[in-house]
């Protein structure tokens, strides 16, 4: 047996060891379909004993739930860095670091939120559709303190709708390059700024 053809593992601590597998299914989900990706590759690719995918995960669809749901949640506000300053400002911020992730794993992403080939499976229908409220409500959160909650009830909706555009230029950016980086930018944070205003200035006047 030849000693070069056993992958050297590193002996890591659990929560390091389990990002190590997630991160390389994102990868590798990302390059191809579910069906096409084995349990024993995505072993060999982390550089682990097959057993410990069941181990942290329970197993290559569980892994794979796991994946879609890491690709489409938001992280809490304090993870990302958006400043102080005007509704403006703290939107383009946003829409930066999204957009700065999507360059990184948009292929992945794109996969996530299309259910990954699995959008009838229940289990991914819940992941997409928590996901999409918790994106709603943190967006929010990070546009600051001065939505006032009634303002944010009434925004939730309409962030939820927005999901949908971010979803679709994304698309257009990471699959079809029909649009930059740049466009994407300046149309997803117009697109934010206008309907915050909107909304907040229909409840000042009503």
């Amino acid at each position: 047996m030849s000693l070069e053809a056993e992958p050297q593992r590193q002996r890591l601590e659990p929560d390091a060891r389990r990002r190590q597998i997630l991160d390389c299914a994102i990868r590798l989900f990302g390059e191809r379909p579910y069906a096409s990706v084995s349990a024993t590759e995505l072993a060999k690719e982390a550089g682990v004993a097959r057993g410990l995918i069941n181990h942290y995960f329970g197993g290559k669809r569980d892994l794979y739930l796991e994946v879609i749901k890491a690709m489409v949640t938001v992280p809490p506000p304090d993870r990302v860095t958006v400043p102080d300053g005007t509704l403006t400002e703290r939107a383009d911020a946003f829409i930066d670091w999204f957009l700065t992730i999507l360059e990184r794993h948009g292929k992945t992403w794109l996969v996530a939120v299309a259910g990954g080939g699995m959008a009838s499976d229940p289990d991914v229908g819940k992941i997409l559709s928590d996901a999409d409220d918790l994106a709603a409500d943190r967006l929010l959160e990070a546009l600051g303190p001065a939505i006032t909650e009634e303002e944010a009830m009434a925004l939730h909706p309409m962030i939820r709708a927005y999901g949908g555009l971010i979803k679709s230029t994304g698309r257009e950016w990471i699959e079809r390059r029909s649009l930059t980086r740049e466009q994407v930018h300046t149309l997803l944070t117009d697109t934010l700024v206008v309907i915050v205003e909107s909304a907040i200035g229909a409840s000042h006047t009503a």
